[in-house]
């Protein structure tokens, strides 16, 4: 049953991150986005790593997509167009990534690879903590680095962006 919900999730991701980079509608492909974020979060879930399925949700479908929303209505794109000139390439060569992956695990699977158990920390205490401990410690400074740049490329892209209000002298 495991493996059935694992296939699901893993084809419906696989099919909208395919849509979130064809579709040219900004709209339609942040809406793909919205839809393989819920199941990358549903993937979270049969691995029981449920406070990751929460942050998922929580905050690359709550936060991270409202930002990319607000950017493409400040950018206020408009195209008539559903898929990129590039699609055909992109398939190609995602057929053959695909064909490649599928060949290593059944090369993997025929060579009956040894199963390995996971008895190391996350097993003592539990998955929230263990994470929290590690990103309060540790990961500390890389994380509010990350922030900042996510910051500073998040006014860069409003200040690029943003179309002069006042009008020119000679344009009336």
């Amino acid at each position: 049953m495991n493996q059935f919900f694992f296939f699901y999730f893993a084809g419906v991701i696989a099919l909208t991150s395919i849509l979130v980079v064809a579709l040219r509608n900004p709209v339609y492909s942040a809406l793909a986005l919205l839809i393989m974020f819920f199941h990358v979060a549903g993937l979270y879930v049969t691995l029981h790593a449920e406070f990751l399925a929460a942050v998922q949700v929580i905050v690359y479908a709550g936060a991270i997509l409202v930002l990319y929303l607000f950017v493409v209505m400040l950018l206020n794109v408009k195209r008539e167009d559903r898929y990129h000139a590039q699609l055909p390439v992109a398939a190609l060569l995602g057929l053959t990534f695909l064909t490649t992956v599928l060949l290593a695990a059944v090369r993997v699977r025929d060579a009956g690879a040894p199963t390995e158990t996971a008895d190391g920390p996350a097993g003592a205490s539990g998955n929230t903590e263990t994470i929290g401990q590690a990103l309060y410690s540790t990961y500390l400074f890389p994380f509010e680095v990350a922030s900042l740049i996510l910051l500073v490329a998040m006014i860069g892209a409003i200040v690029l962006a943003k179309k002069d209000v006042v009008p020119v002298k000679g344009d009336q």
